[in-house]
């Protein structure tokens, strides 16, 4: 027993929680230094978006190819778009058959 003499009794006492601690106070930024502020943020988006200039680089057979698979692409969208669902379900049954 004579370990527990020198053990406070009481409730437990949290950091940042009662009338003594109010936490941390956040600084007040003025008006005139939020307006700056705002001013070099967008300065440096518009710096940002001048430098981003899109440079292909990819091989004159890659664009070659690529342009082909739109050409593809797109006929096959107007293969489809000018059958009617009737005469795709014909298709089908004469070569099923």
């Amino acid at each position: 027993m004579a370990e527990y003499r020198q053990v406070q009794k009481g409730p437990l006492k949290l950091k940042g929680t009662g009338e003594i601690s109010g936490g941390k106070k956040k600084k007040k930024v003025s008006k005139e230094k939020k307006q700056v502020l705002e001013q070099i943020m967008r300065s440096k988006n518009n710096e940002e978006e001048k430098k981003k200039v899109y440079v292909d680089k990819r091989t004159p057979a890659q664009i070659a190819f690529d342009k082909m698979q739109e050409k593809r692409q797109m006929e096959r969208i107007l293969k489809k778009a000018s059958t009617t669902h009737k005469q795709r379900v014909e298709v089908r049954k004469l070569h099923e058959t």
